[in-house]
């Protein structure tokens, strides 16, 4: 089944140019890739606040590398019932709604970690932003898939993955001013108050935004509702089992370089803040660079072979990071770039990927749950690094981080390819 095309032109007809997949919006379809543009980079930059800042955090509270590597965890963890939550919400009352309701809520909670007096009540404000944090991502992916033509829908998708890239960069920028600026028992509690950034961006999502035509004729019809389950049952249920398998091993790996490898740059290597800020920058180019690219990627070669692509580069490029020998941090920075680039550029293909994987009435819920519940269990991978560096060091356990690559490679050989599928 198709749907109708969502784009000002019709299917057939070709639309030049290197941005030509964001002219085949509608308005209503660009005002969309806005709000999930911005979602997405603030999403990214309460997140980045923690590794940031987990130095300092360390300090203040007198944690272990197993109590800051929990920190993380729980986080991933309950973005997982935030996941789930919200994909039932994207379903149920729209793609729009959810939105707001994830970024207002990410945005609190993070704030509320600034003012956290104790380990504990650190732990669960951070759990809380969890729940908004696992949520937004699908919404706003859902939503921008939906006005995309199958075409473009690659290149779209990985556009608005591109975010994730600008908000890191901004949470690094300010981090760097933040924490070479002010006490380090103060800076961090500074860092989780800029959380409140978002707050903004749902004033504009509210006033501007719309799901898509075919989304608002089927939320006015109440009998056409699906519970979750339904991405249990029949032929979904094999792809719902692999396509949490995939996101888990992705995201595995991902966490676990950008939850340690700040921490690796200042305490194996030696580098100050504003050091480490200048190795993080290459690599958050990397990734930028990583997120845009590989949507042309996705739209050439298919989902499947750009996922194994770049899992297979990923996995490859962070054991050589990790082993580059001690002196040659030259070297380190060099290949900054190309780690970011690839580690990032494997989550473009998400976005398009696990929305033509489900129909209309349940591709919140199966989009959502999988990559939620996939980044839950990934979570684990990071906290594995926390307890085997008291033996290993932390650059010998993001080896976990390879481990997760080899991981989403399995995934794929229980998938199919969805490439120019239209949405139903």
């Amino acid at each position: 089944m198709a749907s109708t095309p969502t784009g000002p032109r019709a299917v057939g007809e070709e639309v030049a140019g290197p941005f030509s997949w964001y002219r085949s919006f509608t308005p209503q379809g660009r005002r969309a890739f806005k709000g999930a543009f911005g979602g997405f980079a603030l999403d990214s930059y309460d997140f980045q606040v923690l590794p940031l800042s987990m130095v300092a955090i360390a300090a203040y509270f007198s944690l272990t590398q197993a109590q800051a590597g929990l920190l993380t965890t729980v986080t991933l963890l309950m973005s997982a019932i935030g996941g789930i939550l919200a994909g039932v919400l994207i379903d149920r009352v729209g793609r729009v709604k959810t939105l707001m309701i994830t970024v207002g809520t990410y945005a609190l909670f993070t704030v509320l970690c600034g003012f956290a007096t104790s380990f504990p009540m650190l732990l669960v404000s951070r759990a809380l932003q969890g729940i908004g944090f696992g949520g937004e991502w699908a919404a706003g992916a859902v939503l921008v898939a939906e006005y995309a033509r199958s075409r473009y829908r690659g290149r779209a998708l990985a556009f608005i993955q591109s975010s994730w890239a600008v908000g890191w960069g901004l949470a690094v920028i300010v981090s760097t001013v933040v924490m070479d600026n002010l006490d380090p028992a103060i800076a961090w509690r500074v860092m989780f108050w800029t959380g409140a950034l978002p707050a903004l961006l749902v004033v504009y999502v509210r006033r501007k935004v719309e799901d898509a035509p075919e989304v608002t004729k089927r939320l006015a019809e109440k009998d056409a509702r699906v519970p979750l389950s339904s991405i249990f049952r029949g032929t979904l249920v094999r792809r719902t089992f692999f396509a949490t398998v995939l996101a888990t091993g992705v995201q595995g790996g991902y966490y676990t370089i950008a939850t340690w490898l700040p921490t690796y740059l200042k305490t194996e290597r030696g580098l100050t803040v504003v050091g480490t800020g200048g190795y993080l920058s290459v690599l958050i180019t990397g990734a930028f660079c990583g997120y845009l690219t590989a949507g042309y990627v996705v739209d050439l070669l298919g989902r499947k072979k750009s996922f194994a692509l770049f899992a297979v580069l990923s996995g490859g490029l962070l054991m050589a990071y990790i082993n580059i020998p001690q002196g040659a941090n030259s070297l380190l920075l060099v290949l900054g770039f190309p780690l970011g680039f690839c580690a990032s550029a494997i989550f473009s293909g998400f976005g398009s990927y696990l929305a033509e994987l489900y129909p209309n009435a349940v591709r919140g819920t199966g989009q959502s749950f999988t990559y939620n519940v996939g980044r839950a269990i990934g979570a684990f991978f990071p906290t594995s690094v926390g307890f085997a560096a008291g033996s290993a060091g932390v650059g010998g356990a993001l080896i976990y981080g390879v481990m997760g690559y080899a991981v989403a490679l399995v995934a794929l050989l229980g998938l199919p390819e969805t490439r120019g599928t239209e949405l139903t």
